[in-house]
C-alpha cells in the first residue's frame, strides 16, 4: 500500500506543474480523436516511445549520475525476444514481453556487476562495448535473422488482434503505448520516492559519504540498472509489433543510445518531467525538420544542424536542461 500510494503522490510538484500535466494527458488522449493525419500520429507514438526510454535511463543517468550509453541493447532484446517468439511459435505479446524484460534484466545483471566497478567516462566507454558487441552477435546470428533482420508479417492475423498487437490503424498502438506512458509516470514517480531512489540521489552526490551511511553503492547501482533495464525492454517488445520489421542496425545502433540520453540530459536528467519534456521537444523537431526542410526543402542535412544547435544553445544555458531553465524562473519569481 505504500508503494502505491507513492506511486500516485506527486505532492512535492507545484499544483500547476499538476494541472498542466493533467491538461497535457487530457489532450494526447483525445488527440487521435480530431482526424489528425498519420503522420502526426506516428510522431506522437514516437514521443511516448522516447519519453520512456529517456524515463528508463533517467534512473540510473539522471538520479545516479552514471552515463548509460548502452541502452540501445535492451531495445534489441525486447523486440527480438518478441519477434522470435510472435514468428516461431505465435506466442502473444503480454507473454513475450516480460519474458524479454526476464532477459534483459538478466542480461544487465551479467554486465552490471563488472561495468559498475567502474567510473564516469570509463563507464559510458563500456556501456558503449557492451552493447556494439550484442549487435555484432545479432547480425551474425541466423536463429534471430542476422544482418536482414525478422519481419512481423500481418498477413497470418486478423487485425485488430490485441493479444498479438497486431493492428492495421496506428491509433490502436497509440493507446496502447499511450497506456505504458501513464504507467511509467508513475512507476519513475514510485521510484524516486523509494528507499532506492534516495540512495542513488545520495551516491551521486558523494559515493563515500553514501558508503559510510551504509548504503551498499554497487549493488544499489546494479539494481537500479536493472530497472532502467526493464523498462527499455519492455518498449522494445512494442516497438517490434508497431514496427514489424526490425534489423541489428534499426534496434540496437549507437545512434538510438545516444538519443535516448539527450532525452533525458536535455528534458532535465534527474526530474521526473525531464525525460518527457527533451522527447516532446527532441522527436517533433526530428520528424518535423525532417520532412519540411529534408525532403520539402531539398536541404538535406540542415535539419540535423538545426537539431543539434537548439540542444547545444539549452545545454550551454542551463547544464540541467530545460527543466533547470524552469526551475530558475520560478525562483526569480518567488524574489
Amino acid at each position: 500500500m505504500e508503494a502505491l500510494r507513492n506511486a500516485f503522490d506527486f505532492s512535492d510538484s507545484p499544483r500547476v506543474d499538476l494541472v498542466i500535466a493533467a491538461m497535457v494527458a487530457v489532450a494526447l488522449l483525445l488527440f487521435p480523436l480530431f482526424s489528425p493525419s498519420s503522420f502526426a500520429i506516428a510522431t506522437i507514438i514516437q514521443f511516448f516511445i522516447f519519453a520512456l526510454y529517456g524515463m528508463g535511463w533517467n534512473t540510473i543517468g539522471g538520479y545516479g549520475g552514471q552515463v548509460d550509453l548502452g541502452k540501445a541493447q535492451y531495445v534489441g532484446i525486447g523486440a527480438y525476444t518478441t519477434a522470435v517468439m510472435l514468428i516461431r511459435w505465435d506466442i502473444p505479446f503480454w507473454v513475450s514481453m516480460p519474458i524479454g524484460m526476464f532477459f534483459s534484466i538478466t542480461w544487465s545483471f551479467i554486465i552490471g556487476y563488472p561495468l559498475f566497478r567502474l567510473k564516469g567516462h570509463y563507464f559510458a566507454i563500456a556501456t558503449i562495448a557492451t552493447s556494439l558487441v550484442l549487435k555484432d552477435l545479432f547480425e551474425i546470428w541466423d536463429f534471430v535473422g542476422a544482418a536482414r533482420g525478422l519481419e512481423i508479417s500481418p498477413i497470418k492475423y486478423s487485425p485488430p488482434d490485441f493479444l498479438r498487437l497486431i493492428f492495421k490503424q496506428d491509433i490502436y498502438y497509440y493507446y496502447v503505448i499511450f497506456g505504458f506512458f501513464l504507467l511509467g509516470i508513475l512507476i519513475i514517480n514510485w521510484f524516486r520516492r523509494s528507499r532506492l531512489g534516495f540512495q542513488l540521489r545520495a551516491i551521486k552526490d558523494n559515493e563515500d559519504v553514501a558508503r559510510s551511511l551504509g548504503i551498499n553503492v554497487h549493488l544499489s547501482k546494479v539494481k537500479t540498472y536493472a530497472i532502467a533495464t526493464a523498462f527499455v525492454s519492455m518498449v522494445g517488445s512494442f516497438h517490434a509489433c508497431y514496427i514489424k520489421n526490425i534489423e541489428p542496425e534499426d534496434t540496437m545502433s549507437l545512434d538510438i543510445s545516444i538519443l535516448i540520453a539527450l532525452m533525458a540530459m536535455l528534458g532535465g536528467a534527474g526530474s521526473l518531467w525531464g525525460p518527457i519534456i527533451g522527447a516532446g521537444v527532441l522527436i517533433p523537431l526530428k520528424s518535423y525538420l525532417k520532412e519540411w526542410l529534408g525532403a520539402r526543402g531539398g536541404l538535406v542535412g540542415i535539419d540535423l544542424i538545426i537539431y543539434a544547435a537548439i540542444i547545444m544553445v539549452i545545454s550551454a544555458r542551463e547544464p540541467r536542461g530545460i527543466w533547470g531553465i524552469v526551475e530558475r524562473v520560478r525562483r526569480r519569481k518567488r524574489l
